[in-house]
């Protein structure tokens, strides 16, 4: 059965909660209609009736960037060298391949190892609309609405941000592999993007301008316009590369963040994805408007790409969110640490974020990133969306349970998620997806399917 909200009121008992500030021990959540009713602290044991949850629960986490087709590209892309042009060919060949089938089947199995790993809600940055050579399909949403079913069918929430991509750079047409991520002409994206619904209680809709270099500047303005007057989130890949920011500063004189800035694309609806090649002025821009940043570190350093300013950003006003991107590892417990790891190596000092500060950003503020508000706390009326990490595994195992949430952050990996569940209902339940029972054999068909 897919995700529906729970249709009884459940009582899980928590052996340790975190609660946005600290671990507490001995924590009961009561639920009902896909919502946390209430929330009892103080309780040593479980009340009767009570599921059980032993370890640590946090909120579910918040994967605020994936493309899941790149999932196919895991260890391919590891043979020889090169940067992240050569990468991108590998890419566009796995992309030539997916049909709506084909990609409903590979991204359910991705979904359900995101619910593996505690991720109860993804941000599905999608751009891959059209058949090869561009021609619709039928139903021109057939691509979109295949990701929306196999979130559905691996039990979590989507927001799906549908990703105007127009040119190969700068005005230049698309080139062949391209052809059926384009719409054409802003217009001609937003009125297909107008067909989707968010008639499903798993699903919401944004918006996404692939990169300043795939949407000319004269049509910025019409993606950003569309987000805000459905007030829906708005993602851009930024500056991920020094050629991006080198050819945008030769065709308009100014950098990608000045750019969008320009053409009204920034703001606190808005998140910058990768955001690593930044002036002192981009990072003014940014953190001013309050757009948000999601770090993608595991991504960013498989391609080589750089260490983005994370620190700088958040300091300058900018909300911090995670995601994985391309799918080179599916862990946002490594995406958090890895924040503060790549910072430490930049900077040879310790300490940039708390373990409390990571796990906001893998968890309340990824979700308002893909504008789910009311997800990412454990408090009365949020979402009941949670995950429990293990504290007896090879990994965890030993320090004090008031370390528990540095031990989650800065120890634990997915493999250490024992329970998801999302809007009251498990859909992992002992390290076992109930909806999806052999993920393993999923992946590795849906990949077979579409590698060639």
């Amino acid at each position: 059965m897919p995700l529906t909200t729970q249709a009884t009121p459940t009582t899980y008992w928590l052996e340790h909660a975190w609660l946005g500030s600290h671990v507490e021990p001995g924590v009961t959540l009561q639920t009902a209609d896909g919502r946390i009713t209430a929330v009892r602290t103080g309780d040593a044991t479980p009340p009767p009736g009570a599921t059980v949850l032993r370890g640590l629960t946090l909120p579910g986490l918040a994967n605020a960037h994936s493309h899941a087709f790149h999932r196919a590209l895991r260890g391919t892309v590891q043979v020889g060298s090169g940067t992240f042009w050569t990468w991108r060919e590998i890419m566009y060949a796995v992309a030539d391949r997916l049909t709506p089938d084909s990609y409903y089947a590979l991204a359910r199995a991705v979904y359900a190892e995101m619910a593996l790993a505690g991720i109860t809600c993804v941000g599905e940055f999608h751009y891959l609309h059209h058949a090869p050579g561009g021609t619709r399909y039928d139903d021109p949403n057939a691509m979109g609405g295949a990701l929306i079913a196999a979130a559905a069918d691996a039990g979590i929430r989507i927001t799906l941000l549908d990703t105007a991509y127009l040119s190969s750079g700068f005005g230049a047409p698309p080139d062949r592999h391209q052809l059926r991520f384009s719409d054409g002409t802003a217009d001609r994206w937003a009125q297909r993007a107008d067909a989707l619904k968010e008639d499903r209680e798993h699903v919401r809709v944004g918006a996404a301008i692939h990169s300043v270099r795939a949407v000319p500047a004269g049509q910025l303005g019409t993606v950003a316009e569309w987000a805000r007057e459905r007030q829906a989130p708005l993602h851009v890949h930024l500056s991920e590369q020094t050629a991006e920011n080198d050819a945008c500063r030769e065709a308009h004189g100014r950098t990608p963040t000045q750019l969008l800035a320009d053409h009204g694309a920034l703001g606190r609806r808005t998140t910058a994805v990768h955001a690593t090649h930044l002036t002192d002025q981009d990072i003014a821009l940014l953190g001013g408007s309050t757009t948000g940043v999601c770090m993608c570190p595991t991504t960013e350093r498989d391609l080589a790409d750089g260490i983005g300013p994370a620190a700088r950003l958040q300091g300058a006003g900018s909300p911090l969110s995670l995601g994985s991107d391309s799918h080179a590892v599916i862990d946002l417990l490594e995406e958090a640490r890895a924040m503060e790891l790549d910072e430490r190596l930049r900077t040879r000092t310790r300490g940039h974020w708390t373990a409390a500060a990571l796990l906001r950003a893998a968890t309340a503020d990824g979700h308002a990133a893909l504008g789910w508000d009311d997800a990412g706390t454990l408090e009365t009326g949020a979402l009941a969306d949670l995950t429990t990490i293990a504290l007896d595994s090879v990994r965890t195992a030993g320090p004090l349970p008031r370390l528990a949430a540095e031990t989650a952050v800065f120890a634990a990996s997915a493999a250490d998620v024992r329970h998801t569940i999302v809007g009251g209902r498990q859909i992992v339940r002992d390290g076992v997806h109930t909806l999806v029972p052999d993920v393993p054999t999923a992946l590795a068909e849906s990949i077979a399917a579409v590698r060639g």
